[in-house]
């Protein structure tokens, strides 16, 4: 298995100091630390990290999981900014198996996100996830920086201080789009056969596997 390139001390203490940092910070450090070694998993939700990601290092590998499920509007979307930015992306495809899993049962996360990610990213130094301690309870304990043992690499969530106004602003201030189905009130975004608009008010992903007891789709999981 793969080793950091700094002990996991010096990651803790590194993740420690960037709880008062910037999230352009944070990827400054990212790439003096690792270079071309990174790689950005991209729902193009998430399109301000991305445009962070752009302007500090335009030739990073972005990775797209292409489920098999996304609605119509997510594919579009990231084909344009795909076209428009010029982006180095990678889209992954699930495993034939995953013909077995389809959208809400078992596997399919399993199938259709974390093993096509796994794939992707062997090999690299660090990668770069665009969640929020803010986006669901699961998730509010998430550090900044952290050795991932799933893929066996650094882990960097640079806006994981972040509220959903910071990115509001951040869209804002530098003219950048907003997922087009976040107009029609989605608020997190998944496949199409398992995501709604919000069950709950102020409940971002109340929408997300609605009906089943789940939170995460195991990218995120220990």
């Amino acid at each position: 298995m793969s080793k950091p390139t700094l002990t996991l001390d010096e990651l803790e203490t590194q993740n420690l100091l960037f709880e008062h940092e910037t999230p352009l910070q944070v990827l400054r450090w990212t790439f003096e630390q690792f270079g071309d070694d990174v790689a950005m998993a991209c729902s193009f939700e998430d399109l301000a990290l991305l445009h962070m990601v752009h302007q500090l290092h335009p030739h990073t590998e972005i990775i797209f999981l292409d489920t098999g499920g996304h609605f119509p509007e997510t594919l579009e979307f990231a084909s344009r900014i795909e076209r428009e930015w010029d982006l180095n992306l990678t889209r992954t495809s699930p495993s034939p198996e995953a013909k077995d899993w389809p959208c809400g049962t078992e596997r399919c996360c399993e199938l259709r996100k974390v093993e096509p990610l796994a794939r992707a990213v062997k090999g690299k130094a660090a990668w770069i996830t665009s969640v929020k301690r803010v986006d669901a309870p699961t998730r509010a304990a998430m550090k900044i920086l952290s050795w991932d043992e799933k893929f066996a690499l650094v882990k960097v969530n640079p806006l994981a201080t972040w509220t959903d106004d910071d990115v509001a602003y951040y869209l804002k201030s530098n003219a950048l789009e907003e997922h087009p189905l976040w107009a029609q009130g989605y608020a997190s975004i998944g496949c199409a056969a398992v995501t709604t608009k919000p069950a709950v008010d102020g409940d971002r992903r109340s929408g997300r596997w609605l009906g089943a007891d789940k939170e995460e789709c195991g990218l995120h999981e220990a």
